[in-house]
């Protein structure tokens, strides 16, 4: 028996001889409130007592309170399990792990799982092992779902990093990673099957062994029904979630198969309302539903909130508030086979959010294994700042470009070409076809009519690739914006109005050794360099990325003219290649659904 089994009995036995002795007591007891029993529904007062990190018992505690107990008076408020982020990338936050948790923890977030393909596309295991080391230093809850594959679709897209079967064995043994990840080189199932056969062999490798030793495995199935639905499922060992889903239809088609639905609403793609109505309308059990964040900005988290806004909302569509706070409780822990949170009962870990007022969701106060962590909105507890090792940000490997690099060319005075379209708050792109103008052999960009080149340089020192189309839907009347944050293979994407702006972009975010630029008449309006694998950084803390990301949209806006809300995150999904319909990687533009390039110009 390993050393964490052995103090885990006698923690049991602790917590025996504290119900059963006359002689001992509870450390704390949260008198009088309003207990929510994610088990079975329910509401009732009663009081939670705690010894050490577990809870003694949920009811009458009185007994339990001694001379030393501290008491908590929680009459009127309501005690709720913390809550659990089943599926989120700290890389979108552009945050450290220490400082997304900081600004999550007031909220009622006490657990967090986490998928760092983002940095696994970059740096590879390196990479991942870094931000896994961070979570270990915290006090909170922080596990990871890692990649199984990177890049997701070999030969159409540059990675920094190749991951597959053969990492499995290192990364799922670490008792910080809760399984495999996101399975997105099988979203596109018949594409796959057709001409990439042998990536589904390495997966089923990769997922029998995570399997084997009891780790689980997480789902990607956008727009998926019937037999790519079930093959994926299959794919993924039977037992699987999916956060791609967009519509009621979906939602009950894959909750009927025993898909584990993790409905997200985050800071760009926001899904929560339409899959909702699967319950609400159409009556379908929730016990399979999950609310997750996927990606959100600090912004959203410092001024909105985490777990607790998306239960907010999720209630204000319809949901019973108990049912709600189950599918960020009990649902995800269930999934995930976490024994020991999710739920007020006995011998559980002691992680708990009080709530002041349940339909808005405010939290008053937050114990993280039994110790206050959070109290009005602001963290109580110290956690100190992390710093990454320098081993970790120097992945920019590629040298300036030139403006003739960048410049779409062609013949003529006008171009029939493919047009890229941005769908708001979602990942998913359209697709049209549309005549531009030709001066002097290159096609220029056209802000009137919102078309503009978008351009995806490869940054890992690989290929040297640059990728060329265009995009209708960015909103941008000046200047140009460039970032290294390009989902999933996290290349330099940039779109602008002009192509000078645009090469003045690219090379600032060369010289950053990563991060994101808004370039006008040639000069920087604003940046923000993110040397941690060209994705996070280590040099803010939450609320000054927070202000800061602020004062780039605020920017982006009053002098680049753009009122497409939260751009750079909507900017950084054109290259995410396993969503439908059209994307760019450094290959070019990609058909999404048939695993091919496509010609920009026709």
């Amino acid at each position: 028996m390993d050393t964490k089994r052995i103090k885990e009995a006698m923690e049991y036995r602790r917590l025996i001889d504290t119900l059963l002795d006359e002689r001992q007591y509870a450390d704390t007891v949260l008198q009088g409130g309003y207990i929510i029993n994610v088990i079975t529904r329910e509401i009732y007062v009663g009081d939670i007592a705690i010894k050490g990190e577990r809870i003694l018992m949920a009811g009458n505690a009185a007994d339990l309170i001694g001379p030393h107990t501290t008491t908590v008076n929680v009459q009127g408020k309501f005690v709720s399990p913390g809550f659990i982020d089943s599926h989120m990338h700290f890389e979108s936050a552009m945050l450290t792990v220490t400082e997304f948790s900081k600004l999550s923890i007031p909220t009622g977030t006490t657990t967090l799982v986490a998928d760092p393909h983002e940095i696994g596309n970059v740096l590879g295991v390196p990479g991942m092992q870094a931000m896994i080391d961070e979570a270990k230093t915290l006090p909170n809850r922080v596990l990871y779902t890692v990649p199984c594959l990177t890049p997701d679709v070999p030969g159409l897209e540059t990675a920094g990093a190749e991951i597959n079967s053969k990492d499995m064995e290192k990364l799922l043994n670490d008792p910080y990673v809760q399984g495999i990840g996101e399975i997105q080189g099988f979203s596109n199932v018949m594409p796959v099957y057709r001409h990439a056969s042998p990536l589904i062999d390495d997966l089923i490798a990769s997922v029998v062994y995570a399997k084997s030793i009891g780790k689980t495995v997480e789902g990607n199935a956008p727009g998926l029904f019937g037999k790519e639905l079930a093959a994926h499922i299959i794919g993924g060992g039977t037992h699987v979630s999916c956060h791609e889903t967009t519509t009621k239809e979906e939602t009950v088609e894959k909750l009927r198969y025993g898909v584990s639905v993790f409905i997200r609403e985050g800071s760009s793609q926001r899904n929560m309302s339409e899959c909702i109505r699967a319950i609400t309308e159409e009556g379908v059990d929730s016990r399979r539903a999950i609310l997750v964040s996927d990606d959100m900005v600090p912004e959203d988290l410092l001024k909105l909130g985490h777990m607790n806004d998306i239960v907010r909302r999720t209630i204000a569509a319809g949901i019973d508030p108990v049912e709600a706070i189950q599918m960020v409780t009990i649902n995800p822990a269930t999934h995930f086979g976490f024994t020991d949170v999710g739920m007020l009962a006995p011998g559980k870990r002691a992680d708990i959010a009080v709530i002041s007022n349940l339909e808005a969701m405010t939290i008053d106060q937050v114990y993280l294994g039994g110790i206050k962590a959070a109290e009005k909105g602001e963290l109580v507890l110290d956690i100190p700042s992390y710093t990454y090792p320098d081993s970790v940000k120097h992945s920019v490997k590629r040298a300036p470009v030139t403006i003739d690099d960048l410049r779409i060319k062609t013949t003529g005075a006008q171009a029939k070409v493919r047009v890229m379209e941005v769908v708001p708050d979602q990942n998913l792109t359209g697709g049209s076809e549309v005549s531009v103008k030709v001066t002097n052999g290159v096609i220029e960009p056209d802000p009137a009519s919102d078309i503009l080149p978008l351009l995806v340089v490869e940054r890992h020192g690989r290929s040297g690739k640059i990728g060329k189309t265009f995009i209708r839907g960015m909103k941008l009347k000046e200047g140009a914006i460039a970032e290294s944050v390009a989902h999933d293979t996290h290349n330099i994407i940039v779109t602008g109005t002009n192509y000078e702006d645009m090469v003045t972009a690219v090379n600032r975010v060369i010289a950053m050794n990563g991060g994101i630029c808004m370039i006008k008449e040639g000069k920087v309006v604003g940046d923000l360099p993110l040397r941690i694998g060209g994705l996070m950084t280590d040099e803010l803390t939450g609320k000054e990325m927070s202000d800061h990301i602020a004062k780039l949209h605020r920017l982006a806006e009053e002098e680049l003219g753009c009122t497409l809300h939260v751009p750079f995150m909507h900017l950084s999904f054109l290259s995410l290649v396993t969503s439908p319909k059209w994307k760019i990687t450094d290959y070019g533009l990609i058909d999404a659904e048939n695993f091919k390039v496509l010609p920009t110009i026709l």
